[in-house]
């Protein structure tokens, strides 16, 4: 049997403004590898719909009371990574410029700040949301039918895989860099950039056949009939995938049909809408479920597209989002508490499947946290006013 090994961030401890998905969603993943995430609530406390909170711990703090500030300036110097999820110069507002302030006073720190915008372009001080970021930034061009309109993705795209997954990146590189130099510094995360890294392919691509069409005309975003969704007899859907043509050959054979008895030829871009239009008809021949049975196991890339719920429903275990063999993420079931990562199979979710999350409610855990961090205790090192947190002597002013 390996021995246990501590998850890779066990030793980091993260200063949490709360915020909202791309800032919570980066503290969670480094909560998910072992670090001690501290999320620190505005006082007077309300309540949040912040689901992002797995293994984190909560307290409150009024930033504008010269005592809670005195409180965090105490914080600062024993921990590693401080989130900053505000639109540019609330912090520098608040008394905690981070290069003025709290760099000096722990040089180790790494601020990360997560913003929207471009923190030097001309959207940089306007409120806006994941699809203006990425708006704004090209991608959202990208999608959608062709002929119709852009279609925002959800919220994926701008708060989560260019947000807060690209502020998750460029804070594991700072400590990276820390480990060379023995300094932290500011860590400049925002949509815009992030998600336009993500759409490099495209971008690149938009001068050659794989992207050089108006959005759902190219071969990658439903323009293709072999890489596009289909409905199913019972209004389900199937997922094609076959690009290349000896998948291509293998979704026939699955479709029970011949190249003769095709409308067109798939190499002929002219041919593609009829050529979807007759997979169409013979996929609605069948049931997903009746598909599914002829696909599985084949390479005609060819899938059911599953819901969440029925995910759910089938006991589908959510994973941390990579595996380290020797020093896995945490992946806690119910009732295991021991702190240890999770064998092969285990969900990642706090109540042990990972569909589910009760929240953290401000004030949550926090003080255990201080006592573990700070060796504080309420009452002797800080005491509670007005809903929030403030340093006792400062208190006294």
């Amino acid at each position: 049997m390996t021995a246990y090994q501590p998850p890779p961030l066990a030793d980091i401890r993260v200063l949490e403004f709360a915020g909202l998905a791309p800032g919570p969603f980066a503290g969670m993943l480094l909560a998910d590898y072992g670090a001690t995430v501290l999320r620190l609530d505005r006082a007077p406390a309300s309540p949040t719909t912040d689901q992002l909170t797995r293994r984190k711990t909560s307290i409150c703090v009024d930033l504008k009371s010269p005592a809670g500030l005195a409180l965090i300036k105490k914080i600062i110097p024993r921990v590693d990574i401080v989130i900053d999820p505000f639109r540019p110069g609330v912090l520098e507002k608040a008394g905690l410029d981070p290069t003025n302030v709290l760099l000096r006073l722990n040089k180790r720190l790494i601020v990360a700040r997560m913003t929207g915008f471009r923190r030097d372009g001309k959207y940089s001080h306007m409120a806006g949301h994941d699809i203006n970021y990425i708006a704004v930034s090209g991608v959202l061009s990208l999608f959608g039918r062709q002929g119709a309109k852009p279609h925002a993705p959800g919220n994926l795209m701008g708060d989560f895989a260019g947000g807060g997954a690209m502020c998750f990146v460029g804070i594991l590189l700072a400590l990276l860099a820390r480990e060379r130099s023995g300094f932290g510094q500011v860590v400049e995360a925002n949509m815009v950039d992030g998600s336009a890294v993500l759409a490099t392919m495209p971008r690149l691509g938009l001068k050659n056949e794989v992207w050089g069409r108006e959005r759902g005309a190219n071969m990658l975003d439903g323009g293709a009939p072999f890489y596009d969704t289909y409905e199913t007899k019972d209004g389900r859907y199937m997922a094609v995938g076959a690009i290349e043509p000896q998948f291509y050959a293998a979704l026939l054979k699955g479709l029970g049909l011949g190249s003769e008895q095709l409308p067109g030829d798939r190499a002929r871009r002219e041919d593609w809408p009829k050529l979807k239009d007759f997979f169409a008809e013979v996929f609605r021949k069948k049931t997903r479920a009746e598909w599914e049975v002829v696909f599985d196991g084949t390479d005609a890339c060819c899938t059911p597209v599953l819901t969440h719920a029925e995910l759910e429903s089938k006991g589908y275990d959510q994973r941390p989002a990579v595996t380290l063999n020797s020093t896995p993420g945490y992946a806690i079931q119910e009732g295991d508490d021991d702190g240890r990562p999770a064998a092969e199979g285990q969900g990642i979710g706090c109540e042990g499947s990972g569909w589910s999350e009760k929240g953290l409610k401000p004030g949550n855990g926090g003080e255990d946290t201080l006592g573990t961090w700070m060796g504080w205790t309420k009452g002797r090192h800080y005491i509670e006013e007005n809903g929030g947190l403030v340093w006792k002597d400062a208190a006294r002013l």
